[in-house]
């Protein structure tokens, strides 16, 4: 199982339709194999996760978050992760807001 203890990952590539952006940062915990999160910077004040770590290391977890322009939104995400040869790890996600729109995306986070 991948250890996400106290991770910090950046956007390094986001769908036009999401919020995040290389100016947010995320930061893991992970408890056995509940994970959950920060993030903020950019377009986002602050936001939260909490999810599960599954057997093959990916993630499957829930989104919240409120904008710089006080606008609350969230979602659900599977990501996965590819070990980089530098031994960082490089998340791959598919995600989708909740709501109305339901609207779907995909995003890429670095490990820093």
């Amino acid at each position: 199982m991948v250890d996400y203890q106290g991770k910090k990952f950046v956007v390094v590539e986001n769908s036009e339709n999401g919020e995040v952006s290389t100016e947010t940062v995320f930061h893991y915990f992970q408890d056995g194999d509940v994970i959950s999160g920060t993030y903020e910077g950019g377009e986002i004040e602050r936001g939260t996760l909490i999810g599960v770590v599954n057997r093959d290391g990916s993630l499957d977890f829930r989104y919240n978050h409120v904008s710089i322009h006080k606008k609350i939104r969230s979602g659900t995400c599977h990501s996965t992760p590819e070990n980089l040869p530098n031994g960082k790890l490089r998340m791959h996600e598919k995600w989708q807001w909740n709501g109305l729109e339901r609207d779907s995306g995909t995003s890429i986070v670095e490990e820093i």
